[in-house]
């Protein structure tokens, strides 16, 4: 008995030993854990672009007084963007404060190498740094992100589980901090993306104090020359867009959901929230919104072809109901040797000599594609034709007989927003537009997220105050100037922009840009249908060299280099097709200006150069061809007019 106590004695005292021996060891493990994360933090939480020239550094809910979760972004070892903050909400779960670090993955080197059909560059290359930080929440529920640093900007988005059958998407806290007295080029929030890019530096408009609701793309410097451009990519089926919100802090902008999104196979991922960051060069030959989304869904894609566009509306601020105006449309085609026509608005009413049977005859006649125009029937129920393309059934039919007819593609206006339903109803007609060969420009609709990438038969977008407002009020006359040499910077980064440039008359009300400057917009802004707009008696009374400018103008580059330039004040940009390139410049001031730029990056040996520049007035040209170009010029010195321009093609 004796014996079997001690037994039991010395094992209890083996047992002892074990587990202090097992808590020192749990101990020194926890200390030595400790030790890793706060002695290597940057190892462990940084993610860093390939090139080094990005740092982002994520902020833990621990280290924040109000339990956020956040980022800070450094470009070339400075600060530029300091507690923004990140989080979610459902209708079930919120995933926003008080969250804790779960894991975070090791860092994957991302690499983007693809083909685009439009756009400002034929071959899209780009790496990043990618990493999934997993947090938690009280209930033990989960949220993902994903950041991915660019060399030439960040991209997140978030991911989570669903913990009921229905569950909603309702609340986005990610918000941008800026630096206070920032410059900012932001417009107010619209649903068809019409309107200015004003400068502030309060996050307010000076004569509409009390807006607080931003659209993207946001164009923000803060600090000298270095700049961040907001907005958004990827959107899918079942996703919303979204757009800025600033009330509470001016200097800091919230994502608001344009809709409530519901979370279906029991996951969801939201589209990527970008921030192009960079010099303004970095900015504008940004691909990062294409580089996010989706690769094509087109695998045949030989029947998509970009090209300039003869448009009847601008000129008479009316439609295609006058079957022998429309003719004379098409027969300006064939003279500029542009591909297509569009027929607007009104075609189910033509009359005057022909129907649309007629016109769309006469059309294919000429060797000129014929475009035609829809009402979405989702929003302003005005012109027609109306719901032909709303049900898959109607759509079908409708897309056939075009096919049937030998019409190209489709322009549909009126759109109604960024809710999940619109953006479900832009990829129901892309769709369905393949199996029939249909190209499609959208109208009175939202921006470019990315879908020129996902369908190349997407041309453009218009989502821009654009020359169409010339018919509408007086407005754009003084403004035009400033705000085209804001749209290189802002709206057009994003993706194509149909901004029907090239107005060398006047439409209701008159433009005061000069012809220089007008000349150059076509090459400035890229979208891969160039609508142009005047009458056609005006572009056969261009001077010759002008004419054969815009009967061989290219609608897609396969390379873009911004050359000089600042929002609002002026721009330079050179575009290459082939070994030609083209570069164009113009003056947003109303003072004359002389635009300077490098032509180190632009092949000269052996070229000539083509001048079309502002003439002694601001409806005349100066025009010099053929100029050879010495092996050691480097510089390009132009002098505008007040809001002028010029553009420049060397070959």
């Amino acid at each position: 008995m004796s014996r079997g106590l001690g037994d039991v004695y010395k094992r209890q005292v083996i047992n002892n030993k074990k587990g202090e021996i097992m808590n020192l060891l749990k101990n020194a493990w926890v200390i030595l854990i400790t030790f890793i994360v706060s002695s290597c933090h940057t190892e462990t939480f940084d993610v860093v672009s390939p090139n080094g020239d990005l740092k982002l550094t994520m902020e833990l809910a621990e280290e924040n007084a109000y339990g956020e979760i956040g980022f800070s972004v450094d470009y070339e070892g400075r600060r530029i963007l300091s507690q923004s903050k990140l989080g979610l909400e459902t209708d079930a779960q919120k995933l926003a404060r008080n969250l804790k670090l779960k894991s975070v993955s090791t860092v994957k080197h991302v690499t983007d190498d693809y083909r685009m059909i439009t756009g400002k560059r034929s071959h899209c290359v780009n790496e990043a740094s990618e990493r999934i930080y997993s947090f938690e929440n009280e209930m033990g529920q989960t949220l993902e992100v994903t950041f991915r640093v660019y060399n030439d900007g960040v991209a997140l988005k978030y991911g989570i589980n669903a913990i009921t059958d229905k569950e909603y998407i309702t609340h986005e806290y990610t918000a941008y901090a800026v630096p206070k007295g920032a410059k900012r080029w932001m417009q107010e929030y619209d649903l068809g993306y019409e309107k200015f890019f004003p400068l502030s530096t309060d996050g307010k408009l000076a004569d509409r104090p009390e807006v607080d609701l931003w659209g993207y793309p946001a164009l923000i410097e803060p600090q000298d020359s270095v700049f961040v451009l907001i907005t958004e990519a990827n959107i899918r089926r079942g996703h919303c867009g979204s757009l800025l919100y600033n009330r509470n802090q001016r200097d800091s902008y919230q994502v608001q959901l344009a809709d409530k999104q519901p979370i279906s196979d029991g996951s969801w991922e939201s589209p990527w929230r970008l921030l192009i960051i960079g010099d303004l060069s970095d900015v504008v030959e940004s691909t990062l919104v294409t580089d996010v989304s989706d690769p094509s869904k087109v695998e045949d894609t030989e029947w998509i072809n970009p090209g300039m566009v003869s448009w009847i509306y601008w000129a008479y601020n009316h439609g295609s109901k006058d079957y022998q105006r429309v003719k004379e449309y098409i027969d300006l085609a064939v003279r500029m040797k542009w591909p297509y026509n569009l027929i607007d608005w009104e075609w189910d009413e033509m009359e005057n000599g022909g129907n649309l049977q007629d016109a769309v005859k006469y059309a294919l006649q000429q060797g000129i594609k014929p475009l035609l125009w829809y009402n979405s029937s989702i929003s302003w129920l005005g012109p027609g034709p109306l719901y032909r393309l709303n049900r898959k059934e109607d759509r079908e039919k409708e897309y056939k007989q075009l096919n049937d007819m030998g019409v190209a593609g489709i322009k549909v206006d009126f759109f109604a927003g960024d809710s999940v339903a619109t953006m479900n109803y832009y990829m129901d007609l892309l769709e369905d537009a393949v199996k029939y060969k249909l190209i499609l420009n959208f109208h009175g609709a939202t921006i470019p997220r990315g879908w020129q990438r996902t369908y190349p038969h997407m041309m453009s977008v218009e989502g821009v105050y654009g020359a169409e407002w010339y018919n509408n009020n007086a407005i754009l006359t003084n403004r035009a100037a400033e705000h085209n040499a804001t749209l290189p910077f802002t709206r057009n980064v994003i993706g194509p922009m149909d901004y029907t440039p090239g107005t060398f008359s006047d439409s209701q009300h008159p433009h005061i840009t000069s012809h220089g400057h007008e000349l150059a917009l076509p090459v400035i802004f890229e979208s891969a249908l160039q609508h142009m707009p005047d009458r056609p008696s005006v572009y056969d009374n261009l001077p010759e060299a002008v004419k054969h400018l815009l009967s061989e103008l290219p609608t897609t580059w396969d390379d873009t280099k911004l050359l000089a330039g600042y929002p609002g004040v002026e721009v330079v940009i050179a575009r290459r097709k082939g070994d030609i390139w083209y570069i164009a410049g113009i003056n947003g001031t109303n003072e004359p200006k002389t635009l300077r730029a490098s032509l180190e990056n632009i092949p000269t040996h052996g070229k000539k150069m083509s001048l079309f520049k502002d003439g002694t007035d601001d409806r005349n040209f100066a025009i010099e061809e053929n100029i050879p170009l010495s092996d050691g010029q480097t510089d390009l010195e132009i002098g505008c007019l007040p809001r002028g321009g010029f553009v420049v093609v060397i070959q």
